[in-house]
């Protein structure tokens, strides 16, 4: 972060120069990091993408005020305000330990900590203590170290020997570790290394980012760490069934004119969205557009577990009556509790505490939903057999090792489909930086494309990214 608060103090003077609009070249209101990146070039201080995406991260864990995981620009402003101070780095430390629900660590060597600050949600790790002890609350070979504790450092305990990631990252995605490749009794150093080794390579395979993450980290319990990993293994198995060629019943979710293609080309969190805007629909109330702000005050989440909630039209089904008393309770937090009590009649109040739905964690909130999902979609395959079957047939291992290494590379969007994803070849390019290819991204067109010529701009990419694979990579193409 130290280096972050460099780089953003050297911005400050440019701060009154540069216009909003002239880096928003979307016009959302909003910077993204391709538009971060022009910011940084501007200010004679060009940086390559995975490096401004570290940026944006870290930024936005303690200047995204209204937790909807982006930065506007009285956000940005704000923390160039802060580090207008002499001592920067002493600022900014303290611009994050007035974040509520932030705890503040040292740095990671005695040489680093003077400068150097890292910090982590509490309400996060909460949650994710939680959805452990109940997802691993039968196993016998965590016995030892289940259930923990939320309200203490238990979890970084608890990772220190590997296990307990090995265990989750089964849960997650299914045989991906041989239970007996997991050393279990009379651990040494070693086999407690080799067993974090075999947890982060395994992470890896299923997509997660651990390019900056070590078997000592996590031995040590590095909060910010631990919790960045676990989130990766937590959301891969929450999002293991949200897509077509696993669940074909989320075909209903298509609009009226649109093809089953393109709705293919959804992500997950994309279709969480769709799933819920669809049941809004049904009972009458209006779409939201994101798992924050228009969450809130809890009462798209009443009319959601309403239409999801068994109705008892199975053979085997009980009704289960969602109760709407709260409904119009005047305080935002009672409301949230009254329709949490109704979400854990469903058994589905993991991840949120009601504090957590009114402050619209987009993290938390997008997790609380992709567990309603998996257990009650409430959807129903159209009967309509005029879809391209082929279509659903979904990835082969071999396409999905391949889109799993580069997301464990950290590329930026993440990589859901491994065709369509990388049809602008940003993807790409990013992976020849990471290689040592370099690449001018002076050249290189960055969303979003006009509707008028955007297929060019991005042909025109792709036609970069075989210049750059023949002459500078020297593949044969």
């Amino acid at each position: 972060l130290f280096s972050t608060v460099t780089i953003l103090g050297s911005l400050h003077k440019y701060k009154n120069n540069l216009c909003f609009h002239f880096t928003d070249i979307d016009n959302s209101g909003y910077v993204s990091d391709y538009e971060l990146q022009d910011l940084f070039k501007e200010a004679s201080l060009p940086l390559p993408g995975y490096k401004v995406r570290e940026i944006v991260e870290k930024i936005i864990a303690v200047t995204d005020s209204n937790k909807d995981g982006r930065i506007n620009f009285e956000e940005f402003v704000s923390i160039i305000q802060e580090l207008k101070s002499k001592d920067v780095s002493k600022s900014f430390r303290k611009s994050i330990n007035k974040k509520q629900g932030i705890t503040a660590i040292g740095g990671t060597s005695a040489i680093s900590s003077e400068g150097t600050q890292h910090s982590y949600s509490e309400e996060e790790k909460v949650a994710f203590v939680k959805w452990i002890n109940k997802a691993l609350e039968d196993d016998p070979d965590c016995k030892h170290l289940l259930p923990m504790n939320p309200s203490d450092a238990s979890l970084f305990k608890s990772l220190a020997d590997g296990i307990l990631l090995c265990k989750m990252i089964n849960f997650s995605q299914p045989d991906t570790i041989d239970e007996r490749a997991i050393n279990k009794k009379k651990l040494t150093p070693f086999t407690i290394s080799e067993n974090l080794n075999l947890a982060l390579n395994s992470a890896s395979a299923i997509g997660c980012t651990v390019v900056n993450i070590g078997s000592q980290d996590l031995q040590e319990g590095k909060p910010h760490l631990v919790l960045g990993l676990l989130w990766q293994i937590i959301k891969a198995g929450l999002f293991a069934d949200i897509e077509i060629s696993r669940n074909e019943a989320l075909i209903a979710l298509l609009n009226e004119g649109e093809e089953l293609d393109e709705l293919m080309k959804l992500s997950p969190e994309e279709l969480l969205l769709r799933w819920v805007n669809y049941h809004l629909a049904n009972a009458g109330w209006q779409k939201i557009s994101n798992f924050s702000q228009d969450i809130k005050d809890s009462r798209a989440y009443y009319h959601l577990l309403n239409q999801i909630a068994p109705k008892g039209d199975g053979f085997d089904e009980l009704p289960i009556k969602i109760d709407f008393s709260g409904f119009h309770d005047k305080n935002d937090l009672r409301r949230a509790e009254y329709m949490l009590q109704q979400a854990d009649k469903l058994g589905c109040r993991q991840f949120v505490t009601p504090a957590d739905v009114v402050a619209g964690n987009p993290k938390l909130n997008l997790a609380f939903v992709a567990n309603l999902f998996n257990t009650y979609p409430a959807l129903h395959k159209p009967d309509n057999s005029s879809y391209d079957l082929n279509l659903l047939e979904g990835e082969s291992k071999e396409e999905r090792t391949f889109r799993n290494w580069m997301n464990s590379l950290g590329v930026s969007p993440y990589v859901n489909h491994l065709y369509s994803d990388l049809s602008d070849a940003l993807i790409i390019f990013q992976l020849y930086d990471m290689t040592r290819v370099p690449v001018d991204w002076n050249h290189v067109n960055k969303p979003p494309y006009p509707l008028l010529g955007g297929n060019m701009r991005k042909i025109e990419n792709c036609n970069y990214a075989v210049e750059l694979g023949k002459t500078k990579a020297k593949f044969s193409l």
